[in-house]
């Protein structure tokens, strides 16, 4: 099966904490590092809104409660990994649980070694900047979020 002309849907979360901080994700995957928010993958069978709890779960160990939807991609974005068309969609978010996962202070800063790697900071909402992200996306997301404030 040829992956040219499929959609892969994403969908992440803007968890934003009573620092006004926003939590964000340092990755390394398949030779990239890449900085973006927590989420991911849409599985086969479930909505937007399990998956993104889902990923919450699995990524940070920790549960969420989506508090209202954000943005969905409304332009084409072709993924950096493969030929698939990118449509993201965008939830503000809240923890419903204590936050089970080690907080860094600088980019990249993994624990251990593998193919896959992630670590997470919060940036402060004053100084989030689109550069801090890797991706397009992510980027017009990081723009929208900073003319809300």
């Amino acid at each position: 099966m040829s992956s040219k002309g499929f959609f892969n849907v994403r969908v992440y979360g803007l968890l934003i904490n009573d620092n006004n901080e926003l939590l964000i994700s340092d990755e390394q995957e398949q030779g990239m590092r890449f900085t973006k928010l927590p989420g991911g993958g849409l599985e086969y069978g479930e909505g937007l809104i399990e998956g993104l709890k889902r990923e919450f779960v699995e990524e940070c160990n920790t549960e969420i409660e989506v508090v209202n939807h954000f943005y969905t991609t409304d332009f084409f974005v072709k993924s950096a990994f493969n030929d698939s068309q990118i449509i993201s969609v965008y939830y503000m978010v809240k923890a419903v649980s204590d936050l089970h996962f080690s907080i860094k202070t600088n980019i990249f800063d993994f624990d251990g070694e593998g193919d896959v790697l992630q670590s997470f900071r919060w940036i402060k909402l004053n100084d989030l900047r689109v550069e801090d992200f890797t991706f397009p996306i992510d980027q017009y997301v990081a723009e929208l979020l900073i003319k809300s404030l």
